[in-house]
């Protein structure tokens, strides 16, 4: 990589745009870039850097964005980087642009541009730049790829900065292995280890898993074998050796003990079973003998109680003969007593019937029937009155209706006759007042056209008065901020001209014994210079500078604000004119009242139009109402003539047909009740004649049927009828007698009764409990014996559960051994791993041994052939090893200590070991050329030979076609570096300059 020219503009401290041609500066190989303290040497650095990786190097990170801008800088030039270099044989250009606040280009304020990227590549064939991105993504990763190196990696191998890599030397091997991991980017080895350690996790949860899943097993054939096997159970945790061995083999021993109890179990269950069927024999024996001797005392019993009833019973058989014989007259009886219940019930009926008649009450039924038809026939004469009689009612209706449109029509003419007397008069004042409300609407439209300018010129004239005096204000607040400002830029200033007047006393305030001048470099400072009294230290100059900025923002506030108003001022004068206020606010308020009153008329004419359609709709109706009512008044008049000459000839029929009622329909009702009176009346008696008949019939066939039944009077027949429950009754009480008289002889009668009853009493309770007893014995030998059994079977299946999780363990086991085995060995904690080195650590003591090597040639040179580096795998800080580095001394032959150089072997051991570093990077980067170099400080701490033999090797780089820039202040450097890049500081930020390149 070699750097052509860099474009600054508006960067940290350069307020201008400024132009660096590092291909003249390369001309010598080796040139020097110096200024005063604060001047922006490093800036420099930090452009190339964000020109390659769009960010700053190191801490400096943060300060990203509108930060990079310079304060120094004009308000309307933007913040820029551009590098035009050779890297990988292409030549690109890149052009930064960071994110900053810029002034809004129409009125006040600022607004915010995001940061732009331009990358391009020149073309030798035809001589012009070709565009290849705009994005920040895309030109990052393009150069990331090309230089084949990190931010990182690149600010320790081509800016080198001394003091990272003196702090090196002094480092523990944690340090060391931190800044080696960022810059050879050792993630991938981390990772490495990392993967083990999570395979090994892995694969040791898998086996304690199925450790897990074997003590599960073994807990739940402990509860299936009980504790009482006789072998205690296998202790252990998930994850160690041996223990489905041993799982396995309680497990068999178990199984044995269970077989051997279900085998006794299953004998005893066979002596309850047969214990159990004796006992059962004995009971239902027991049983039955004491049936046999209860029945025989039951038959005694029963057949005494049986003798002490016998006169009952036979009064029960003669009671049951009577009632058979009055059955044969039940028939008899029924119908005589059905017979005088109709007789009775007919002269009831017909009592009643002859006393609802007014008269003819004793006439026989012959009479009262001729009556009857009678009635009905004149009632059969009425049927044509009735109709003559609804309508003559429905003529009256009709002749009313008449009268009532008769009446209306009348009432209709005479309000349409008025009505039509004043229809001239409301049409001709409904229509001025239409005509007036169109003449105000009109009015009131131009007035409208007028008040709207009228009220905008008012509004203005009032705006134009208050921003006069808002003016007015901002004019001497702008004084006032001014004022304020150039007071606080005059403090400021002589604040700063006074601590720079005293600056040697601020930096002596800093000195430390041992520790090197920021400004020589030398390690002693016998004189330091004083600080005098009143001095002004930097905190006093940053507060007095805030102030000021504070104070100027104050002031272009109210610049910006005195703009706004004076814009506002002028657009109400133009809008508003010259005239007076009071004279625009008299002519809006008669403009508004001419128009309110002009609007009030024209509002009511659409009221008036739809009054005027309204009485002009009415006017039809009427008119039209009043032919209809003369046509109808001419048709009613020939409709009531016919009408009453129907009405007489109806009345007369009428008066002839109702007699003595006062109408048809009572002279109907009269004849109805007659004729249903006579007719029930008659039906009456006929049927109380009839029942007297059947009534002698059957007394005399009862009479008759006592007689042969071989009773003397119907009433004793009578009396010796049964209903049917009382013959059940006596029938079930003879029958159930007969049935215990043949039970208790058939009880006394049998050989097996009549053998128990000679025997002793039996005892069925005893048999019963002795039965019992034998139950439970059978039902708790063959529970023993089922929960033998089934645990038998249990034991059985989770054993061959364990088998199986066993068998499936071992290859599970053998992968955690072996994954653990390397991760062991990564992380170098196995014993295997004799140096004890984590598999990062290796590969960075590769690099740190390749490093040494690398800076050995260098610093051989350097310190004249006295010191070598080498690299040393001893451990060290927390008990890594391999990062170890230590200094050889050919003077005396033996290593020592890094931290034991001084300050000037420091500075060149360290430099020497970054330029190896370089070396091993570049390599390690694909072996990109770096044609450009930075040295950062540190040469104040060498004497005038050592500072000659670092010159040396620097200049011998040329011999590589490399250019190398020392960056310091030392002013000895300006003597043997004659080609000199200078960073000039000032009030309006820092310039370049540049000597000894001939242009």
């Amino acid at each position: 990589m070699r750097l052509h020219r860099l474009g600054i503009t508006a960067f940290g401290p350069f307020g201008g745009a400024h132009e660096i041609d590092f291909d003249a500066l390369s001309t010598a190989g080796l040139f020097l870039l110096h200024g005063p303290t604060g001047a922006g040497k490093t800036s420099v650095l930090d452009a190339v850097c964000y020109a390659l990786y769009g960010s700053l190097p190191g801490e400096r990170t943060a300060a990203q964005g509108p930060g990079l801008r310079s304060d120094h800088a004009a308000p309307q030039t933007r913040a820029g980087v551009v590098l035009d270099l050779t890297v990988a044989g292409r030549r690109l250009e890149v052009t930064r642009q960071p994110a900053w606040e810029r002034p809004k280009r129409r009125g006040t304020g600022t607004t915010l541009d995001k940061a732009q990227t331009w990358l391009r590549e020149y073309d030798p064939a035809t001589g012009t730049w070709r565009d290849l991105s705009r994005s920040h993504q895309e030109t990052g990763e393009e150069i990331t790829q090309l230089l084949g190196m990190s931010k990182e990696q690149f600010c320790q191998v081509v800016l080198l900065p001394q003091g990272d890599f003196a702090r090196f030397l002094r480092a523990d091997a944690e340090a060391r292995g931190r800044l080696l991991g960022r810059l050879f980017d050792t993630r991938r080895f981390a990772a490495v280890e990392q993967h083990l350690a999570e395979l090994r996790r892995a694969a040791a949860d898998r086996v304690q898993e199925g450790d897990g899943v074997l003590l599960a097993a073994l807990q739940r054939m402990r509860q299936v074998a009980g504790e009482d096997i006789g072998v205690p159970a296998p202790e252990g945790e998930p994850g160690e050796p041996g223990l489905a061995v041993a799982v396995l083999g309680w497990a068999a021993t178990a199984r044995t003990t269970l077989r051997e109890r279900r085998t006794v179990a299953r004998l005893a269950l066979t002596a309850a079973e047969r214990e159990q069927t004796a006992a059962r024999r004995a009971l239902e024996e027991t049983r039955e003998l004491h049936r046999l001797q209860r029945r025989a005392e039951e038959a005694r019993q029963h057949r005494a109680r049986l003798d002490a009833t016998a006169d009952a019973h036979q009064e029960h058989l003669a009671r049951l003969a009577r009632a058979r014989k009055a059955a044969a007259v039940e028939g008899a009886l029924d119908l005589r007593a059905a017979a005088e219940q109709a007789h009775t019930r007919a002269r009831r009926a017909e009592e009643a019937a002859r006393a609802a008649l007014p008269a003819d009450q004793a006439a026989p039924a012959a009479r009262l029937a001729a009556l009857a038809r009678t009635a009905v026939g004149e009632l059969g004469a009425l049927a044509s009155a009735r109709r003559a009689e609804r309508r003559h009612a429905e003529l009256s209706g009709e002749l009313a209706r008449a009268d009532r449109d008769e009446h209306a029509d009348e009432t209709l003419l005479a309000e349409t006759a008025d009505w039509a007397d004043r229809w001239e008069t409301t049409r001709a004042a409904l229509q001025r007042e239409e005509a007036g409300a169109r003449d105000a609407a009109a009015r009131a439209d131009r007035l409208a056209a007028l008040l709207g300018p009228a009220r905008e010129r008012l509004a203005a004239a009032r705006r134009r008065d208050t921003l006069t005096a808002d003016a007015d204000r901002a004019r001497a607040a702008v004084l006032t901020a001014a004022e304020a400002s150039a007071e606080a830029q005059r403090h400021w200033l002589a604040l700063k001209e006074k601590r720079l007047a005293h600056i040697a006393a601020e930096l002596a305030g800093r000195l430390t014994d041992g520790e090197p001048c920021e400004v020589c470099g030398a390690t002693t400072h016998p004189r330091p210079a004083a600080r005098a009294e009143g001095h002004v230290d930097q905190r006093a100059e940053d507060e007095a500078h805030a102030a000021y900025r504070r104070c100027d923002a104050g002031r272009a506030e109210a610049e910006r604000a005195l703009g706004v108003v004076r814009e506002e001022l002028a657009a109400a004068t133009a809008a508003a004119t010259t005239a007076e206020t009071s004279g625009l606010e008299a002519e809006a308020g008669r403009l508004a009242a001419e128009h309110a009153e002009a609007r009030s008329a024209a509002e009511a004419l659409h009221a008036v139009r739809h009054r005027l359609d309204a009485a002009e709709r009415e006017h039809d109706r009427r008119l039209a109402d009043r032919h209809a009512a003369e046509r109808r008044a001419a048709a009613r008049a020939t409709l009531r003539d016919s009408l009453v000459r129907e009405q007489a000839a109806l009345a007369e029929e009428l008066e002839q047909a109702r007699g003595d009622a006062p109408d048809v329909a009572a002279r109907a009702r009269q004849l109805e009740r007659r004729a249903a009176l006579l007719t029930e009346a008659a039906d009456a008696a006929r049927a109380a004649e009839e029942s007297a008949t059947r009534l002698k019939e059957a007394d005399a066939r009862l009479a008759d049927a006592a007689y042969r039944a071989g009773f003397d009077t119907p009433e004793q027949a009578a009396a010796a009828v049964l209903d049917d429950a009382g013959h059940r009754r006596l029938q079930h009480l003879v029958d159930a007698r007969r049935l215990e008289e043949a039970e208790a002889r058939a009880a006394l009668a049998d050989p097996a009764t009549a053998e128990a009853a000679g025997r002793p009493p039996a005892d069925p309770d005893a048999a019963a409990d002795r039965a019992r007893r034998a139950d439970l014995r059978l039902r708790a030998a063959a529970a023993t014996a089922e929960a033998a059994a089934r645990d038998a079977v249990a034991l059985d299946t989770l054993s061959r559960q364990a088998t199986t999780e066993a068998r499936r363990m071992g290859p599970l086991r053998a992968e955690y051994e072996r994954v653990a085995r390397l991760a062991q060995l990564a992380a170098g904690t196995s014993a295997e791993n004799e140096r004890r080195m984590r598999l990062e650590s290796y590969v960075l003591a590769a690099r740190l041994e390749q490093v040494a090597a690398a800076a050995t040639v260098r610093l051989h040179r350097m310190s004249g052939g006295r010191y070598t580096l080498v690299h040393t795998a001893d451990r060290s800080g927390r008990g890594r090893s391999g990062l170890g580095l230590r200094v050889v001394d050919a003077w005396t032959g033996r290593e020592r200590d890094t931290a034991t150089l001084s300050g000037g072997e420091t500075f060149f051991a360290s430099l020497a070991l970054a330029l190896g570093l370089a070396d091993v990077v570049t390599d390690e980067a694909g072996g990109v050329r770096l044609d450009t170099l930075f040295i950062d400080e540190g040469f104040g701490s060498l004497d005038d030979q050592t500072l000659d033999d670092v010159l040396d090797v620097l200049d011998a780089l040329r011999e590589r076609d490399r250019s190398v820039g020392i960056v310091s202040h030392v002013a000895d450097l300006r003597r043997r570096v004659h080609t000199q890049l200078e960073v000039v500081k000032g009030r309006d930020g820092s310039r370049l300059r540049v000597h000894g390149t001939g242009g």
